[in-house]
């Protein structure tokens, strides 16, 4: 029998009572007032999950440029606006056709502000051993154990993803059981109804994926709009998303984000992943949309021999604000981290970087490699970069660096005395910018899409 839970805590913390802090207070009470359909079985977990997370986020403040971790990004614009708690909304399987990606035709789930819609998802390609839903349809046993993963990450008192863990109103689940191969990739949808007033979504997803198992998915966040949705339209909102991923010993996760908030859009995501031994995870991190948008991504590597891949690409113009802070934590011996982060920045737009690889004395023979490439278009445009190392163990081979330039003026020379015009060689140098992180998309069709996103957006 399912049924509805919400959460109610105490939300009157001993912390300063700034206006800065009364926001993030109100956005918590909105929070516990959301309800998820839930099993009655389930809900007293839930409910103690969720008031564990109020809780957490009772003590803390609303992160300011004072605090380290967000000297460079000002949330002042986004505590301005009063959010209200968004409400369902439904849509046509027309509505929602532009965004399904051809290869996940039938391996598709969409969620609408936060909330599953099963008649706009189709499943019907996807093998035994694999389950793909919300947390509802898992059968009893199993939800119990889905709801032992979720907020268990380290990192999950964080502000944000505690808030997250407080309202989320419903949640993603992929499930692959042991030794499950997945060929097709499973394509998570995430579409924004905009509503008369700004609205507040919190969606949430899981992902496990068990001994020996194999699969790609894609995590999409988008909104419904009239033209363009780079465009501002003067109709704020804020996305607060979580996604966790377990990666068991031996098993692959070839992970993409692709975030595409409108022009007025605000998104704050967290993606928190866990791997154990022998284990492949690679985490592909599109970020175009958005006015203001920052996303955490932490690694914990927690066996011997596991493989993390991060590659990012922000592509921003106007007055975007796009901030990546990623950490990567080993914790064992023979771990091996590549990361590759490229930033286009154009206008007055900008774009923040903290890269963080943590290595400490038990993670010997280590292989971490990190580098940051930022392209400037424009003399307005900024960029703030810190890739970092913190490395207490001696047998290790770890490299780290940044670089911040504008168009090659002999790149562009050379390619015009081989006959091509100013404007197109421009455009190829920055395809060939970007397409190195794009190329390396697991989807054949998004990466179409988003190269003549990329070349929309860096058009003269």
């Amino acid at each position: 029998m399912a049924g509805e839970v919400s959460s109610h805590s105490i939300s009157n913390s001993e912390q300063g009572d700034s206006p800065a802090n009364r926001y993030l207070r109100e956005l918590l009470r909105q929070s516990e007032e959301q309800k998820i359909p839930m099993r009655a079985e389930n809900s007293g977990l839930l409910q103690e999950l969720r008031q564990r997370a109020a809780y957490d986020v009772a003590q803390q403040q609303m992160p300011t440029r004072k605090d380290e971790d967000w000297r460079f990004t000002d949330l002042s614009e986004l505590r301005e606006i009063h959010f209200l708690r968004v409400q369902p909304a439904k849509l046509s399987p027309a509505d929602i056709a532009p965004f399904v990606l051809p290869e996940a035709q039938q391996s598709c789930i969409v969620f609408v502000n936060g909330v599953y819609e099963p008649q706009l998802s189709d499943t019907s390609a996807l093998p035994s051993g694999l389950f793909v839903g919300n947390l509802a349809q898992l059968r009893v046993e199993d939800s119990f154990e889905a709801i032992k993963y979720i907020a268990r990450q380290e990192g999950s008192k964080e502000v944000f993803t505690a808030l997250n863990s407080t309202g989320f109103p419903d949640i993603a689940i992929l499930w692959a059981k042991a030794n499950a191969v997945v060929e097709a990739p499973i394509h998570l949808l995430f579409l924004t109804v905009l509503g008369d007033s700004p609205t507040f979504c919190q969606p949430r997803g899981l992902v496990i994926a068990e001994k020996g198992s194999s699969l790609t998915f894609v995590e999409h966040y988008a909104v419904i709009a009239e033209g363009c949705s780079d465009t501002p339209q003067n109709r704020a909102y804020f996305t607060n998303s979580v996604m966790e991923v377990f990666v068991k010993e031996n098993a692959r996760v070839n992970h993409t984000r692709n975030q595409r908030e409108s022009g007025d859009g605000f998104h704050i995501g967290k993606t928190a992943v866990s791997q154990e031994k022998n284990s492949h995870y690679t985490c592909n991190a599109i970020t175009l949309g958005g006015k203001l948008s920052r996303h955490n991504l932490d690694v914990w590597q927690k066996g011997k021999q596991t493989e993390t891949h991060l590659n990012g690409l922000t592509t921003i113009g106007q007055e975007q604000v796009a901030d990546t802070h990623s950490a990567i934590l080993l914790a064992h011996p023979h771990g091996t981290t590549d990361q590759l982060h490229k930033c286009i920045v154009d206008d007055r737009a900008r774009a923040i970087f903290n890269g963080k690889v943590c290595v400490p004395k038990d993670a010997q023979l280590t292989n971490a490699a990190q580098l940051n490439r930022n392209l400037l278009l424009s003399p307005r445009a900024r960029v703030d970069t810190k890739p970092e190392l913190q490395i207490t163990a001696d047998n290790v081979k770890c490299t780290h660096g940044a670089t911040v330039s504008q168009i090659d003026s002999d790149e562009l020379f050379y390619l015009q005395s081989r006959g091509i015009n100013a404007d197109d060689a421009r455009h190829l140098l920055l395809d060939a910018f970007a397409g190195e992180i794009l190329e390396r998309l697991p989807v054949a069709s998004l990466r179409k899409a988003l190269a003549q996103c990329v070349a929309c957006r860096t058009y003269d």
